[in-house]
């Protein structure tokens, strides 16, 4: 969408930007430091990997800066072996970073600005390109690991070092693009994802087998008829749940000055229910509201359809009312005969970045991890909750000057843990931290100390050895 008219963009003013600065300031060192130091213990038997991505410009972006959509990709890993721990950190070297690299300065600017480079100064593969960012997941799928981005394909990095081998397609899975979320099923080993896009179909999904092969390929989802932004998904064994929140793309409106999103609550949201098998997709539709992540989902024995989510009255990172979004741990039953949305508050607070045992992601019931606030609505995010709704249970910890991440279940031999990353308000210095998950609310069993400060980013895996 670039035109002559265009001029470059100026540079964002970091010093008052709140997510480039403090926790979230950009990290531009990369490292692999081994034996880091240890306070507490850690289980002897855990072997594997932690891994998170998140936004992290290569250099002072331009244009504007909107957070969490800008940002180039860096993952961080952290092994465990025999009671040691070592860290990677690695940026995701798209195209763009390339090119960036070579010239020693940022060239594009965000993924809501119109402006892009030109073949004088990027060549003719590169001109007219917006910047990608593969900067939101990271998930391994057979032998391949991926570093997520929203819609466009992933890029597949070197297990041995975090290198960047190039963009994936997942034999053809992802040839349009993926969520950042894709759906790994813990019995068959498939991968399910979807797609959303700027113009008709609007909305696909596809399967990748459990061996990394096409086993469906990007199929449209009938009944979508405009541009809207779904950021997440749930899986059942019969369903991919799709929750279709009244969050447009308008276009138009971007060309003219205005917002590319558009918060439209009178129309609604619909939730599509699609068949695995292939069969026609289910409609339900209920008020208004958002979702970014998902916990679980389950098919009841009734053949209605549980989800469990983090609920929004809406995107208040995206758009802005007078009032202050309020947030929620929500329990949705979905009846796909009826078109019926039921829905109940489990955790009356704002949480975001619910997760759950992977192997019981198509199965509800037993914990919710998810950052939350103490204070139920004011303040920060500044605690972890978790959750039970079938048991009706609910504790919390206090990392009190940490600012922590999102929360990963671990799977050990004798005992189970939630692991992140956290940095601290304070110092900036940034930990990797272990609590166990019969007794979280304990507090960390184990704290690694990072070598160097890790920003505050999205999503993460635990990768066993």
């Amino acid at each position: 969408m670039n035109a002559p008219s265009i001029r470059r963009p100026a540079p964002v003013d970091l010093a008052h930007h709140s997510h480039l600065t403090g926790i979230f300031a950009p990290q531009r060192e990369e490292v692999d430091v081994s034996d880091l130091e240890v306070i507490g213990e850690l289980p002897a038997d855990l072997h594997g990997a932690y891994l998170r991505n998140g936004p992290n410009p290569r250099f002072d972006p331009i244009g504007r800066y909107v957070y969490p959509l800008d940002g180039d990709g860096m993952v961080h890993r952290v092994e465990l072996s025999e009671g040691t721990a070592r860290y990677t950190n690695r940026f995701v070297r798209t195209p763009m970073v390339v090119a960036e690299e070579a010239a020693g300065h940022v060239i594009w600017a965000g993924v809501t600005d119109r402006y892009t480079p030109g073949e004088r100064e990027v060549g003719p593969e590169l001109a007219g390109t917006a910047r990608e960012l593969p900067d939101i997941n990271v998930v391994r799928h057979g032998d391949r690991l991926l570093a997520m981005a929203e819609t466009t394909p992933p890029y597949r990095l070197d297990p041995a070092d975090l290198s960047t081998l190039g963009r994936e397609t997942c034999d053809g899975a992802m040839a349009v693009g993926s969520t950042a979320h894709p759906k790994v099923d813990p019995v068959t080993g498939e991968m399910v994802l979807f797609n959303y896009l700027l113009e008709a179909p609007y909305l696909t999904w596809s399967v990748v087998a459990r061996d990394g092969s096409l086993s469906r390929p990007p199929t449209v989802v009938e009944g979508v008829d405009r541009a809207l932004m779904v950021h997440d998904m749930a899986l059942t064994e019969r369903y991919v749940v799709l929750v279709l929140c009244p969050l447009v793309f308008d276009v138009p409106a971007m060309l003219t000055g205005g917002s590319l999103l558009d918060w439209r609550p009178d129309d609604g949201t619909r939730i599509a229910l699609i068949p695995r098998d292939g069969g026609p997709v289910r409609w339900a539709s209920c008020e208004a509201f958002w979702v970014w992540h998902f916990a679980n989902a389950r098919d009841l024995p009734d053949g209605r359809v549980g989800v469990d989510y983090a609920q929004w009255s809406y995107p208040g990172l995206l758009t802005t009312f007078d009032q202050p979004a309020l947030g929620g741990l929500v329990r949705a039953v979905i009846d796909p005969v009826r078109g019926t949305v039921d829905r109940e508050v489990v955790c009356d607070r704002d949480v975001e970045f619910p997760r759950v045992d992977d192997r019981r992601l198509t199965d509800l019931g037993g914990t919710i991890a998810a950052i939350g606030k103490l204070r139920g609505r004011e303040g920060t995010m500044d605690s972890l909750w978790f959750v039970d709704p079938d048991a009706g249970t609910e504790t919390h910890w206090e990392p009190g000057s940490l600012a922590v991440a999102e929360p990963v279940f671990v799977p050990g031999a004798e005992r189970d843990y939630w692991a992140m990353l956290g940095t601290d308000r304070g110092d900036l210095s940034s930990w990797f931290l272990l609590l166990t998950a019969d007794d979280p609310a304990a507090g960390p069993v184990a704290r690694v100390r990072m070598p160097i400060r890790v920003p505050a980013g999205l999503h993460g895996a635990w990768l066993p050895g």
